[in-house]
């Protein structure tokens, strides 16, 4: 690997190199907050489905008692 590094020229390893690393980190942290915020986004979906399901049978209940 070390041979491999050397054998690269200059402005490959200053130039190249650092602007692909800084693309796949771009890439990965896009790829970490889309995978948090998708499941924020389910847990407030569930959350809102079990509040309508509760609301559904308090609305049946006092129905059902009158």
């Amino acid at each position: 690997m070390t041979e491999l590094w050397k054998a690269l020229p200059g402005w490959v390893r200053n130039i190249v190199v650092p602007i692909a690393a800084i693309i796949i980190a771009w890439w990965v942290l896009s790829a970490l907050v889309g995978i948090v915020f998708g499941l924020i986004g389910i847990v407030f979906k569930l959350l809102v489905v079990v509040a309508l399901g509760a609301v559904v049978v308090i609305l049946v209940k006092k129905a059902a008692k009158s």
